[in-house]
C-alpha cells in the first residue's frame, strides 16, 4: 500500500466524496470489495475511474481508504 495523500488531505478527500459523486464512502468500499479481484493500487484506481467515471483523486482516496481498512482488520 502506498501513501498516496498527507493524512489530512486524504481526509479531505474523503469527506468531498459523497457530495462529488453522489454516494457514500461505505458504498463504494463496498464496490470495491464487489469488484474484480486486481491486485496493484493502480489497477484498482483505473477499474473505479472505467467503471463509475470517477476522477482520478477520488478514485485513489477510495482505493487508498479500502487497503488502509483492510490492513487494520488483518492486524
Amino acid at each position: 500500500m502506498s501513501q498516496v495523500f498527507s493524512e489530512e488531505t486524504h481526509r479531505n478527500m474523503l469527506s468531498r466524496i459523497p457530495q462529488c459523486t453522489g454516494r457514500e464512502v461505505s458504498e463504494w468500499l463496498h464496490a470495491v470489495d464487489e469488484g474484480p479481484a486486481l491486485l496493484r493500487f493502480e489497477e484498482k484506481v483505473s477499474w473505479l475511474r472505467g467503471e463509475h467515471n470517477l476522477a482520478y483523486g477520488h478514485a485513489k482516496a477510495i482505493i487508498h481508504e479500502h487497503d488502509l481498512r483492510r490492513a487494520a482488520r488483518h492486524r
